[in-house]
């Protein structure tokens, strides 16, 4: 099975009414599927999507992501409001498709929130430790998980790579390397 990379999920995921989401026509791409069964998954398992697991878009909203995202151009003319999957919608859609693409995406769109949220609460509990060697565990931990986000996809010039993330808190530098 070819697992989607981070990177591919967390591309599409985007801030509506300060929460992550990911569109229902982007969430039919990482499936390999049309937006209409995204949205029949959901029609036909209403149950299965309470209050808080989607967002209906408003036409102010559709009007700023066509403005602000080349990539929602087509939703310009469109006569249908796109649906946002929160985080508890897009699991509650993984047990209703089927399918290698639908686990393989599953996989991937979890593993984007899951690290995601793991490096938030790294970089939290790091801002609250008064004592030095946890906190050199907790930058240590956060630039694991700022590399499994970037992946290997790391062009290496040269001798040596090196890529910098400055936090408020804290800085992370990852460095590759090559052996001579």
């Amino acid at each position: 099975m070819n697992i989607l990379k981070f990177s591919e999920v967390n591309k599409m995921i985007i801030s509506i009414r300060n929460q992550k989401v990911i569109l229902d026509s982007d969430v039919a791409s990482l499936y390999g599927v049309e937006t209409k069964r995204i949205n029949e998954a959901v029609s036909n398992n209403p149950d299965k999507f309470p209050e808080g697991y989607l967002l209906s878009v408003s036409k102010t909203e559709k009007k700023e992501l066509v403005e602000n995202f080349d990539r929602f151009n087509r939703l310009k003319h469109s006569t249908a409001s796109p649906t946002a999957f929160t985080k508890k919608g897009c699991y509650m859609l993984a047990t209703i498709l089927k399918g290698e693409k639908a686990t393989e995406t599953t996989l991937a769109i979890i593993e984007a929130f899951d690290k995601l949220s793991e490096l938030q609460e790294t970089v939290a509990e790091l801002s609250k430790s008064p004592d030095e060697f946890q906190q050199k565990s907790l930058m240590q931990k956060g630039g694991e998980i700022i590399s499994e986000l970037i992946g290997n996809n790391l062009s290496v010039s040269e001798e040596e790579t090196s890529f910098e993330i400055n936090f408020a808190l804290m800085k992370f530098k990852h460095t590759v390397k090559r052996k001579a």
